[in-house]
């Protein structure tokens, strides 16, 4: 690393041309379709040729966060991951709101007259809360703008934050922040007054390890939000920091240099406090260095499983038993190790329903030369890697990614897939030409074709595809309310992103929010959706959640892609009581809210 400017400006992506013919090759082009399936090729209804698919609107809509890494060229392991950011609807007004970590200066004695790149005056270098102000008119969503009002919120918090969850942990319809970081953790409790109040102490989940990922989740069914908490390792700044390069440059450390640090499970008492469950549980037998996490019910048996994307070892599958009991069975799944049975560097993670068969396929990104990683479920909760068949392999060995997830971009059916990439070791192509900060890279979008088939757009997907920039978190929701998803992004050591979706809204769709009955009013995580089509043809199936990715909380709400269809059959929600219902005459191309205990009773099937 070399000393650099106080704020970096985003550079145009230099597309490594080298060997991609040859990448390509070696892991294979996409083959085949899936029985029945058919592969579309256009573009979004209505994108003209050329026509952006995103456009980043965070300094135009009021956004001005730019993280600050505290790098001071001592190559501490804290500065080289980053943040990440939440979409949430503090104020429960209708829209989501936008919440970013910041970063702090690192090392014993070291101050920010040692940052290599200081940050700007006037900006508070804490956690930032701001405030959707969107206006919406009588012909739908209006101007998109967004009002700094982390003053007196109880979130200007000063200490090196890392990842956040999202959720409602005290059933009182306010959605509550749980604030990873290098410990104690922090759970702020919505007072719904627009301020928060940290009770992680008086709760009991300030875990003191160094957390990243953690997860809202019902792991009991008994109406409250229990907690995972995905830890990484043991490390100080000043703890060994230095390692060198293949040409014998000073560089990071992998992971490995460190002892790894075990998860926490907390069960939800329903008082205000958590019970830490771990070893009852069994989540204590087996763990890595986590960086992502995602809590779905993998095997269709009515209980929610955990999966957990560690950093360089073999990842966890915490198959649901009842009873707090978990067993691991990622090895078994087949979704520990690759298809050549190797562990990968995972950092972000989501699951969703990629070939509309009915249930949750996994994606997960890695360091550079190892390809992002596309597990298909085969509706038991047993996977195959299909990275490389599905054209999802080659197009990442060049580059490291960290948040992604699943999401219906145009608004097709088919779920395509938003990768934000940024590396952990020096570029040492960038290091040669005495870039400040050689770990820039270039993000990437991923079209789903159907037929288990991918094509990279992002070369046609925006001029924000051409940044290149060290990005880490990503979080997904439809932030303007018109009908499409949107991408917010942080970035180590450089400036928030506010990427709209200027395409998905042009096809038909259906927005859902799943609210809990009178006793719980808050967002039903892990609630299972499927939409019919009028007219026949299989649901569309997917499902309510807050995790995922990396570092961040999505939107809570379920928004469904149409394509071409205007009407709507039915609705069917399975609750994650295991209560399941149907509304029919749902309208589509608006938001609609759905409550437990008011629909019809329905099939699980």
């Amino acid at each position: 690393m070399r000393p650099g400017i106080a704020e970096r400006p985003a550079v145009r992506a230099r597309l490594p041309a080298w060997g991609l013919a040859a990448l390509a090759a070696a892991c294979g082009p996409p083959t085949g379709s899936a029985p029945g399936a058919s592969v579309d090729a256009t573009p979004a209804a209505g994108a003209a040729a050329g026509e952006a698919w995103f456009t980043d609107r965070a300094a135009a809509a009021g956004i001005d966060f730019v993280h600050f890494n505290g790098m001071s060229g001592e190559y501490y392991f804290n500065e080289v991951l980053g943040s990440g950011g939440a979409l949430v609807d503090f104020d429960n007004d209708g829209d989501l709101d936008v919440y970013l970590l910041q970063g702090q200066m690192l090392g014993p004695g070291r101050t920010l007259d040692d940052a290599l790149f200081p940050p700007s005056a006037g900006r508070p270098l804490t956690d930032r809360l701001y405030r959707n102000d969107l206006q919406v008119g009588a012909s739908g969503p209006g101007m998109l703008r967004f009002t700094d009002v982390t003053a007196g919120s109880g979130l200007d918090v000063a200490t090196y934050g890392m990842g956040v969850a999202a959720g409602d942990f005290d059933n009182d319809g306010w959605t509550d922040l749980y604030r990873t970081r290098q410990g104690p953790n922090q759970l702020f409790r919505n007072n719904g007054d627009g301020t928060f109040t940290d009770v992680g102490a008086a709760s009991g989940t300030d875990d003191p390890l160094w957390g990243v990922a953690a997860s809202f989740v019902d792991a009991d069914h008994d109406g409250r939000l229990d907690l995972y908490v995905g830890n990484y390792v043991d490390y100080e700044p000043g703890d060994g920091d230095r390692c060198r390069t293949a040409t014998d440059e000073p560089s990071y450390c992998a992971p490995q240099s460190y002892p790894y640090q075990p998860d926490r499970l907390y069960r939800n008492r329903g008082d205000g406090t958590f019970d830490d469950v771990t070893a009852e549980a069994g989540i204590d037998r087996a763990f890595g260095p986590a960086l992502g996490v995602v809590a779905a019910d993998l095997n269709a048996d009515g209980l929610v499983d955990i999966y957990v994307a560690n950093d360089g070892e073999p990842n966890q599958l915490w198959m649901n038993e009842g009873g707090w009991r978990f067993r691991d069975d990622a090895l078994l799944a087949g979704v520990a190790v690759n298809a050549v049975g190797a562990a990968e560097a995972s950092m972000g993670v989501d699951l969703g329903d990629v070939d509309g068969d009915g249930d949750g396929d996994l994606f997960m990104t890695h360091v550079s030369a190892e390809t992002n990683t596309f597990y298909v479920n085969d509706g038991s909760g047993f996977f195959a890697d299909r990275s490389a068949e599905a054209g999802l392999g080659a197009p990442s060995l060049p580059y490291t990614g960290f948040g992604a997830a699943w999401f219906d971009a145009d608004n097709d059916t088919w779920l395509d897939a938003l990768v934000v990439n940024g590396a952990v070791r020096t570029i040492e192509a960038l290091a040669r030409v005495d870039d400040p900060f050689p770990l820039h890279e270039p993000n990437h979008l991923f079209r789903n074709l159907g037929g288990g088939r991918f094509e990279d757009i992002s070369g046609r997907a925006g001029e924000v595809f051409t940044l290149s920039e060290v990005s880490r978190g990503a979080a997904f929701g439809d932030v303007d309310n018109d009908g499409d998803v949107d991408v917010l992004v942080t970035n180590n050591n450089g400036p928030a992103r506010l990427l709209i979706n200027e395409v998905g809204q042009r096809r038909h769709w259906l927005g859902l929010r799943l609210v809990g009955g009178p006793e719980a009013p808050r967002d039903m995580l892990g609630a299972r959706v499927a939409v019919f089509p009028a007219g026949g043809g299989p649901p569309l199936w997917r499902r309510a959640r807050a995790d995922g990715s990396y570092a961040s909380a999505n939107d809570p709400r379920v928004l469904v892609g149409l394509g071409e269809a205007a009407v709507v059959e039915r609705v069917r929600v399975i609750w994650p009581s295991g209560r399941t219902e149907e509304w029919t005459g749902v309208e589509v191309d608006g938001w609609t809210t759905l409550a437990e205990g008011t629909g019809a009773a329905g099939s699980s099937r």
